[in-house]
């Protein structure tokens, strides 16, 4: 490329204000049109598309133009004019211009692409991710990970002014197998021994806070060998942080400034503070999950009083052996068709419920309800009241175990505002959820298990439970929630090593095992661990949100698929037999045989 066509302009950018401009282009063809003689191409940069267009007057440039087809790669010399008004385009920013054309170089030729370099294409995901550098090329996934960008560098900025230091900690670590799966690395220098892969720089971030670093982020990469859903991939990023000499309201006020800061800069939209609160027990009352979308008001209702006590036997069994009877009230809802409902019982069978009985409030005010029969006016009355529901209104019971209630009555909310368009995607609601349980019973191991990590510190108060009654102890944790999705988790860390034994006894870690996984952290912590808390944001899940896509696959330059595979490189691969012997490993897996082999 000689100096005199080196690209001085983008695309994208050109306005009215730049007619009569000479400028230089290179982009990618988006498009081509023969219209009367006159050539016409769509120009494509990162920045977005301008019209160029060559006349037969261009001589060799015009016979150029008609050997171009689509995803060639050009470079146009030309002068920048307004288009006359009948044939403006409103649809693309540059449609009030286009670019005469002088010159025009190919710089390189391009086959058919597998699909079309477009927005909004119907194609199958795995053929995009296989041509994954074809599919960046169209104009939303640029913006995705443009959006990205400015993300991270308006994360930065605000975490500079407020005194955070970003450090860098270490991709090859120790395993400590304590939720999720590692990924392991093999050791070639040290036969048998494996390092593993971050799932946090947790241990990491309190050490340097134990270094006196006091205030610390990084845009971390994690890995987690778990099964995968839309917004999992084994390998993510995050913002981590951590702040040394402060309580949790510090903590959450900061990460508040932030995403305010990072939401207005980014988007323009202006984040309400301070956000709302709820504890976790507040939130799994109401709502049935300690993620809840609060973009529409359908909370679930406790019928207890109501239903206890009338001839309806199911509801009366339920209670007396423990369990509880919910409900939601979906307004406006009566009319559901017979068979809709049969698919709300299948529905919320696949959370755990045996079961679901509704009553639609007719016109009148009379129920209309199979269950109906076996509760007298008084109480049907009572339930109306208490479910708050009026003419038109469809009630939906779930009775169960208070944990299946939560889950599928819950999920069944999600469902029904789906359902009744009570969603708003272009609505933020922001929420923290505090206060989460210590631990969880882990029926499997028959034991408690931390319910955020073993490092959370418990509310002071419930210290003596932790011998007694651990189930009732609560933990200084946080997270923030975003329509339903949580944007990240955190908490005040323990500080001192007799709390610290205390919360590994009480999960069933003994001393041996505690030093085995978590020795160097407990040795730190006697030099002087200073009190500490932080937080990490899914970064990815973040932009999923505020790109509003329903994967993070589409915010993540080269993801991986449902099955961790990358369909483009095509790893992870077979690796030949010198490397496995460099590493002490031996390969057990038998080859497959061909479709023609004798078994």
């Amino acid at each position: 490329m000689t100096e005199k066509f080196k690209r001085d302009q983008h695309c994208g950018v050109l306005t009215k204000a730049d007619a009569g401009k000479e400028v230089v282009l290179c982009g990618w063809v988006s498009k081509r049109r023969d219209h009367g003689g006159l050539i016409f191409i769509d120009l494509r940069d990162r920045s977005g598309i301008c019209q160029i267009v060559i006349d037969p007057d261009a001589g060799d440039s015009f016979k150029k133009a008609e050997a171009i087809r689509s995803e060639y790669v050009i470079q146009v010399f030309g002068k920048v004019r307004e288009r006359a008004a009948e044939t403006v385009n409103p649809h693309i920013a540059t449609g009030e211009i286009e670019v005469v054309a002088d010159t025009l170089n190919i710089l390189n030729g391009a086959k058919t692409p597998p699909f079309y370099i477009q927005d909004g294409i119907d194609t199958d995901e795995n053929l995009r991710l296989k041509y994954r550098y074809l599919d960046l090329r169209r104009p939303e996934m640029q913006e995705n990970l443009i959006l990205r960008h400015k993300v991270t560098k308006l994360m930065r900025d605000y975490l500079d002014a407020n005194n955070f230091l970003e450090i860098e900690t270490p991709m090859l670590c120790r395993s400590t197998p304590e939720g999720a799966r590692d990924y392991l690395v093999p050791s070639r220098v040290n036969p048998g021994k494996f390092y593993a892969l971050p799932q946090s720089p947790q241990i990491f971030k309190q050490l340097l806070m134990v270094s006196g670093m006091e205030r610390y982020f990084q845009i971390a990469r994690c890995f987690r060998d778990e099964d995968l859903r839309a917004d999992r991939q084994p390998e993510f990023t995050q913002l981590d942080m951590e702040m040394s000499f402060v309580e949790m309201e510090d903590v959450m006020e900061m990460m508040e400034g932030l995403i305010a800061y990072v939401f207005k800069g980014a988007l323009g939209v202006d984040v309400q503070l301070p956000m709302p609160r709820l504890t976790w027990d507040e939130a799994m009352d109401k709502y049935g999950s300690d993620k809840p979308d609060l973009r529409f008001d359908m909370p679930l209702v406790n019928m207890v009083d109501a239903v206890n006590g009338s001839d309806f036997k199911v509801f009366n069994n339920i209670i007396a052996d423990g369990g509880i009877v919910k409900a939601i009230n979906v307004k406006g809802d009566a009319g559901i068709p017979r068979r809709e409902l049969d698919g709300l019982v299948d529905y919320v069978g696949i959370y755990g419920a045996k079961g679901l009985a509704w009553m639609m409030i007719q016109p009148d005010g009379s129920v209309k309800s199979p269950i109906a029969k076996f509760f007298d006016e008084e109480r049907l009355e009572k339930i109306k009241a208490t479910a708050k529901a009026e003419p038109g209104d469809l009630i939906l019971f779930i009775a169960d175990k208070p944990a299946v209630v939560a889950q599928a009555l819950g999920a069944l909310r999600l469902e029904m505002a789906r359902r009744m368009n009570l969603i708003d995607p272009d609505k933020l609601c922001f929420t923290w959820v505090t206060k989460f349980p210590m631990f969880e019973w882990n029926d499997e191991e028959k034991r408690y298990v931390a319910m955020h990590d073993p490092v959370t510190a418990p509310y002071d108060q419930d210290l003596p439970l932790l011998k007694t009654d651990a189930g009732k102890v609560y933990a200084k944790a946080y997270d923030m929630v975003l329509n339903g999705v949580e944007l990240g988790g955190g908490s005040i860390r323990i500080h001192r090593r007799e709390v610290q034994n205390a919360i590994f006894e009480a999960i069933g870690l003994s001393d041996e095992e505690a030093r085995e996984k978590f020795g160097f952290l407990m040795q730190a912590f006697e030099y002087g661990a200073p009190p500490h808390g932080g937080l990490a944001f899914g970064l990815d899940r973040m932009i999923m949100l505020m790109a509003k896509r329903s994967s993070i696959r589409d915010v993540i330059a080269f993801p991986k698929t449902q099955n961790a595979n990358d369909m483009m490189s095509e790893a992870p691969n077979t690796v030949d037999e010198k490397q496995l012997r460099e590493l002490h490993i031996k390969n057990t897996m038998l080859p497959k045989k061909d479709d023609g082999d004798k078994k």
